[in-house]
C-alpha cells in the first residue's frame, strides 16, 4: 500500500493527459490501479461517457477557431474559388489540429477540427470533379435530386481517404463517422450516376440500407468494449449518432410516402417506430437512437393531439411537450432497470456481448 505522500493526484494526472505525456486510458488504468479495482466504472458512472470539453479553454479555443475559419474561408474563396477554398480551409484545420489536438489534446476544438477538415475537403474535391456551377454544392448535392453523381461520389471517396489520414495523425473518435458518411455518399453517388431512376424511386430505402450498416459498424465497436474503456466506445458513439438519423429518416420518409402530410393512422405507426427504436436504444444502450426520433414523434403526437377534437389547436404543441418531456424523463429513470428486464429475454450468448445494466465495481 503507497504511502499517501506517493499518490499520485488526480490534477498531475490530468495534466499529463493535456499536455500528451499519457492517454485518457493510461490515466484511467493508474487510478484504477492506485485504487485497488480492476473495473472503476461504479453503477452510478455507468450511463454513456463521451468527453466534449476538457476545461473552458475548449469552449475559448473552439470560438476562436470558428471565427478564424470561418473569416479564412471567406476571404479564400475571394480570391481562390471554390476549390481553392477547401484547399486552403483543410490544409489549415490540419496545421491547427496538430497543435490543439496532437499537442494540447483539446477535445472539443478537434472535434471542431476535423468536422471543418472534411467538409472542407469534400467542398474541395467536389468543386474539382464537378462543373463548379453549384455555389453550395456541399448541401445541395446531398438532397434526392442528385445533379452530378460522379462528382459526389469521387468527393465522397476522396474525403474517405483524407479522413482516414486525418484518424491515422490524430486518433480523434469521431473521424471513423465522418469517414463512414463519405463512404454511404460514394456509394448513393454510384448508383445515381448507374441508375438515377432507381435511386430517385428508391432513395428513402437507401438511406435505410446505409444507416443500418452503419449501425451494424457501431455495434461491432461496442461489442468489442461491452464496458466502454476505451477509444473504442467512443467512436461507437459517433457511429450511432450518424446511423440513428439515417435509420429513422428513411423509415419515417417511407412512411409518409413523399407527403407533408400525416393523418392519425400514420401517426400512429410513427409512435410504433419510435417505440421499436427506445427498445433497441435500451437494449444497446445508446441515447443517440432515441433521440434521433423525437422530433417524428413530436410531429406524431401534434398530429393526433390535434385530430382528436379533445385540445385545442393551440394546446397540441405545449401538449406534445409535456408528453415528450414526461417520457424522456420516465425513460431516464428507469433506464438501467428496464434494460436489465430486457437483457434478461435475451439469449446469454448474445446478452453477454452487450454492455451491463450496471458496472460495479469489482474489488480485486
Amino acid at each position: 500500500m503507497p504511502a499517501e505522500s506517493d499518490a499520485i493526484s488526480p490534477a498531475t494526472l490530468a495534466a499529463a493527459v493535456e499536455r500528451g505525456l499519457i492517454s485518457a486510458e493510461q490515466a484511467r488504468g493508474l487510478r484504477e490501479m492506485q485504487a485497488g479495482t480492476t473495473v472503476s466504472v461504479s453503477a452510478e458512472d455507468d450511463d454513456e461517457k463521451l468527453r466534449f470539453i476538457t476545461g473552458f479553454g475548449d469552449i475559448f479555443v473552439a470560438i476562436g477557431l470558428f471565427l478564424f475559419l470561418g473569416a479564412l474561408g471567406y476571404f479564400s474563396a475571394q480570391a481562390a474559388g471554390a476549390g481553392g477554398t477547401g484547399v486552403i480551409v483543410a490544409a489549415a484545420s490540419w496545421a491547427l489540429a496538430e497543435y490543439f489536438t496532437r499537442i494540447r489534446r483539446m477535445a472539443l476544438p478537434s472535434i471542431l477540427l476535423l468536422l471543418v477538415f472534411a467538409c472542407a475537403v469534400y467542398a474541395a474535391a467536389f468543386a474539382m470533379l464537378g462543373s463548379g456551377t453549384s455555389r453550395y454544392s456541399l448541401l445541395v448535392q446531398m438532397r434526392l435530386g442528385i445533379e452530378e453523381p460522379l462528382a459526389m461520389a469521387g468527393a465522397g471517396l476522396i474525403t474517405a481517404a483524407a479522413t482516414a489520414l486525418h484518424y491515422f495523425r490524430f486518433r480523434v473518435p469521431i473521424t471513423i463517422a465522418a469517414g463512414t458518411l463519405a463512404l454511404a455518399g460514394t456509394v448513393i453517388g454510384l448508383l445515381a450516376a448507374v441508375f438515377p431512376d432507381f435511386v430517385a424511386a428508391a432513395f428513402a430505402p437507401l438511406l435505410l440500407i446505409c444507416g443500418l450498416a452503419i449501425f451494424a459498424l457501431a455495434m461491432r465497436f461496442d461489442m468489442s468494449d461491452p464496458l466502454r474503456q476505451t477509444r473504442r466506445a467512443d467512436i461507437a458513439f459517433w457511429l450511432h449518432l450518424v446511423a440513428a438519423p439515417l435509420v429513422v429518416h428513411s423509415l419515417v420518409r417511407g412512411l409518409l410516402l413523399g407527403s407533408h402530410a400525416v393523418d392519425a393512422g400514420t401517426a400512429w405507426v410513427i409512435l410504433g417506430v419510435f417505440v421499436m427504436l427506445a427498445l433497441v436504444a435500451l437494449l444497446v444502450d445508446r441515447r443517440a437512437i432515441l433521440v434521433a426520433g423525437l422530433s417524428y414523434a413530436g410531429y406524431a403526437l401534434v398530429t393526433l393531439a390535434g385530430t382528436s377534437g379533445l385540445f385545442g389547436t393551440s394546446a397540441a404543441v405545449p401538449l406534445t411537450m409535456l408528453v415528450l418531456g414526461a417520457l424522456v424523463l420516465l425513460l431516464s429513470a428507469g433506464w438501467h432497470p428496464l434494460r436489465s428486464g430486457l437483457l434478461g429475454l435475451l439469449p446469454p450468448a448474445i446478452a453477454q456481448r452487450l454492455p451491463p445494466p450496471h458496472l460495479r465495481r469489482l474489488q480485486s
